[in-house]
C-alpha cells in the first residue's frame, strides 16, 4: 500500500508538470490510453467470467470516476498537490455518509465521530483566500465526493463483474470522454467549464512523450499495488496506510516549489486522516 500511495502520487506529481503545457483533459486521456492496453492484454490472455446484467451501473460507475478524475487533475493545478490530496482522501468519509444515506447501512457511534472529526478537519483546510477561490476549493471536493459515490457503485458491480471489466468501463470512459471535451472545447469553446472542456496539443518534444507514458504507468503501478494490498490484508489497515498518499504529495509539492502548509492546513490534513482511518478500521471491525 505505501507503493501505491507512493506511485498515485508520482502520477499526481506528473499530471502538475504536464499541466503547465497541457489541459487536464488531455491528462486524462492519456491517463487511461496507457493502462487500458494493459487490462485488454490481460482479458484476451484470461478471459471475463462474470454474470453481468448492470450496464447502467457499469457505464455510470466509468463516467462519475471520469468526471472525478477530471476535478482531481483540476485541483492539482489550481490549489496544489497537498490540498488537492487532502481534499481527494477525504472520499471515505463521504463514503460512509453515503452508504448511510442511500443504501442504508447502519453506523455505528465511532463512525458518526469519524465524519465529524472529518468535516472537522475539512473546514481548517477549506479556507479560500485570494490564491485559492472558492470555485477551485468546491471542485476539489467535488473530486472526493464522486470518488464515494463510483465506489459505492463498485460494491455492487463486484458481486456481478469482473474487476477488470469494472476498470476497463473506467478507462474506456475516460479516453471517450476526454476526446468529446476536446472536440467541444476546439469548436465551441467555455472559459467557465475550463475543469471539463478543454483542447488537444500534441507534444513537442521527447521529454512530454515520457511524462505521458509515466503518467500513465505510475497510475497502473499504484492500481495494481493497491488491489494486491487488498487482497493480502484487512481493508482497514490497508486503508489507514494509504493516507501517506497526503505526506507523499506534500512532500513532492514543495520539491515542486509549493508553499509549506500553513498550520491551520496541517491541523486539517491530521484531522482528514484521523477521520480516515477511524471510519476504515470501524468497518472492518463490522465486517
Amino acid at each position: 500500500m505505501l507503493g501505491a500511495a507512493f506511485f498515485f502520487s508520482l502520477t499526481s506529481a506528473i499530471s502538475k508538470w504536464l499541466g503547465r503545457d497541457f489541459h487536464i483533459v488531455q491528462l486524462v486521456f492519456f491517463r487511461n490510453i496507457v493502462g487500458v492496453v494493459f487490462i485488454i492484454s490481460s482479458i484476451w490472455k484470461r478471459p471475463l467470467r462474470q454474470e453481468g446484467g448492470k450496464l447502467g451501473l457499469l457505464v455510470f460507475r466509468g463516467v462519475v470516476g471520469t468526471l472525478s478524475l477530471y476535478m482531481l487533475f483540476y485541483a492539482i493545478q489550481t490549489l496544489g498537490l497537498g490540498r488537492a490530496s487532502t481534499y481527494q482522501y477525504t472520499y471515505p468519509i463521504y463514503l460512509a455518509l453515503f452508504s448511510w444515506l442511500l443504501i442504508g447501512e447502519t453506523l455505528n457511534g465511532k463512525e458518526w465521530m469519524a465524519i465529524f472529526v472529518g468535516f472537522t478537519g475539512i473546514l481548517f483546510v477549506f479556507r479560500p483566500d485570494l490564491s485559492s477561490s472558492l470555485r477551485d476549493n468546491a471542485l476539489g471536493l467535488g473530486n472526493a465526493l464522486l470518488t464515494a459515490i463510483s465506489y459505492l457503485s463498485i460494491r455492487q458491480l463486484g458481486v456481478v463483474y469482473d474487476t477488470r471489466a469494472i476498470i476497463l468501463s473506467f478507462m474506456l470512459s475516460g479516453i471517450v470522454m476526454p476526446i468529446l471535451s476536446m472536440l467541444v472545447g476546439t469548436y465551441y469553446p467555455m472559459e467557465h467549464l475550463d475543469f471539463l472542456i478543454g483542447t488537444f496539443k500534441w507534444p513537442e518534444n521527447a521529454w512530454q512523450w515520457l511524462g505521458f507514458l509515466a503518467l500513465g504507468l505510475t497510475a497502473l503501478l499504484g492500481q495494481k499495488m493497491l488491489t494486491q494490498s487488498f487482497t493480502h490484508d484487512k481493508a482497514g489497515r490497508v486503508a489507514a496506510v494509504g493516507y501517506s498518499n497526503i505526506l507523499f504529495s506534500v512532500l513532492i509539492g514543495f520539491l515542486m516549489g509549493e508553499a509549506i502548509p500553513t498550520p491551520s492546513m496541517l491541523t486539517g490534513m491530521l484531522l482528514i486522516i484521523a477521520g480516515g482511518i477511524l471510519v476504515s478500521l470501524a468497518k472492518t471491525k463490522k465486517a
